[in-house]
């Protein structure tokens, strides 16, 4: 069962469109259609992605991202939970995709080697850690990085 794209399902505005659902034991995260080019480029991120996969007494095995943590699949097996979270984490990329947003960047990527310190009240800083956690970042560092690129462009 994955819980990647449910709340986000929009009107299909593109010609071109293409699902991954291929038979009915398929995930069924991706259950609209998309524009072929941004599925592309969700699956080519999704694949940069570190995966999380744990053994859960109740279904087998859950599995997550650590870029997008609330993007979830589970499975029988470590290959169906693998395939249930990659499909969860594809809809989700490509739901951000379309609606302008830049995906997390992937843990793999270059070497952060800068600090910026930022002084802020306690209420503040429990705002921005709500608004991160309801975004599906796993801290404040990560939601901050990629709202600031996002306005610097």
């Amino acid at each position: 069962m994955s819980t990647g794209s449910k709340s986000k399902k929009r009107s299909a505005k593109s010609s071109r469109k293409t699902t991954t659902r291929k038979s009915s034991s398929r995930s069924k995260a991706i259950d609209r259609p998309f524009d072929a080019a941004i599925l592309r480029k969700a699956k080519r991120v999704a694949a940069s992605y570190r995966l999380v996969i744990e053994p859960e007494p109740d279904v087998g095995y859950f599995g997550r991202t650590a870029e997008m943590p609330y993007a979830m699949g589970d499975g029988e097996t470590i290959e169906a939970c693998i395939r249930e979270t990659m499909d969860a984490t594809i809809a989700a990329i490509a739901t951000m995709l379309e609606q302008g947003q830049r995906p997390p960047t992937p843990a793999s990527a270059a070497k952060r080697d800068r600090q910026v310190n930022i002084r802020m009240t306690a209420d503040e800083k429990e705002r921005l850690e709500e608004a991160a956690r309801q975004a599906g970042f796993r801290s404040i560092s990560d939601f901050l990085r990629t709202a600031g690129l996002d306005w610097a462009g």
